[in-house]
């Protein structure tokens, strides 16, 4: 069967309606139906039920598309590496990152592939993990490094796993808080605090042992995906940050900020993993990218 047909069955799978497939396949609809029509006679089988207003896949209609899916994504996949090959793009690179590595590992990658590729093109997106992978699904992105728990677990995504990255509170130099002998987790709630992006489940435990009713969150005065920014803020304020360790490093050596020595305070951790789709394979210059992120991560995953 030609790649073609194949590509409007899996887009009539996804649309549910014959005429947004067509169009999504820049056909008429009569011309699309005859299509999906050969489909179905060449293969001796029905695929498609199409007796309610929305088109739905019969049980061999769903067996045949899983495995369309997989022959159009291998195919979009050697057009793109032909047209890189063509180009002399081939090493050329696209990936994200949210605001931990964004702070941490990222500004380290980027000067080793300037000083060492300096012909190699590199496009980085910052965001939030639900972006992201939304991105890496529309094949924007070759690759995205986030929070593993921000990411819910899907078949069509490879985790490999980069590293636990400690996380502490932060307070500028001659906070009022330094002046406390001992530092309760509710000291905090007072000033107001500022962080990324938190999986529910860690703003649990920290609202517990900051004495809030049983299920109520950590509250945020400032949620921000951009790390650098909030660092900004509790260096000129008295908002305290959390903040991995490994971000904090230069500031905490510079005496711009002062990590927080919280009494009952169990350890907090990150764990990075970095995504990819499955059944593809990474550019050169992308396993590059990967074996630096999985380097730097073990790396980092050390410091306190």
């Amino acid at each position: 069967m030609e790649l073609r047909r194949l590509k409007h069955l899996v887009a009539l799978a996804d649309t549910r309606n014959f005429s947004r497939a067509a169009e999504q396949c820049h056909l008429s609809q009569p011309a699309f139906s005859r299509s999906v029509q050969a489909a179905e006679e060449e293969l001796g089988l029905q695929l498609f039920d199409r007796s309610s207003l929305e088109v739905a896949c019969t049980d061999a209609g769903a067996f045949v598309v899983e495995r369309a899916r997989k022959l159009v994504f291998d195919s979009r996949c050697l057009e793109r590496d032909v047209s890189l090959y063509r180009e002399r793009l081939i090493g050329d690179l696209a990936f994200g990152v949210g605001p931990y590595p964004a702070a941490t590992m990222l500004p380290g990658l980027l000067m080793e592939l300037r000083s060492r590729f300096q012909g190699i093109n590199t496009r980085v997106e910052v965001n939030n993990a639900q972006y992201l992978a939304e991105h890496l699904r529309a094949e924007e992105l070759d690759f995205f490094l986030a929070n593993i728990s921000l990411v819910p677990s899907a078949p069509d995504l490879v985790l490999t796993e980069i590293g636990r990255l400690s996380a502490s509170f932060y307070t500028r130099a001659g906070h009022p808080l330094l002046a406390l002998k001992k530092i309760a987790p509710a000291s905090l709630l007072p000033y107001g605090i500022a962080s990324v992006r938190v999986p529910e489940h860690i703003r649990a435990i920290l609202g517990a042992l900051m004495g809030l009713a049983q299920g109520k969150l950590m509250p945020l005065a400032i949620e921000c995906d951009d790390l650098n920014v909030l660092k900004s803020i509790s260096m000129t304020t008295d908002t305290v940050l959390a903040c991995p360790d490994a971000g904090a490093v230069q500031e905490v050596k510079s005496g711009g900020l002062v990590r927080l020595d919280v009494c009952d305070l169990p350890p907090i951790f990150n764990d990075m993993g970095l995504f990819s789709l499955k059944g593809r394979s990474h550019s050169p210059m992308a396993q590059f990218a990967v074996d630096y992120f999985i380097k730097a991560g073990a790396e980092q995953a050390s410091l306190k």
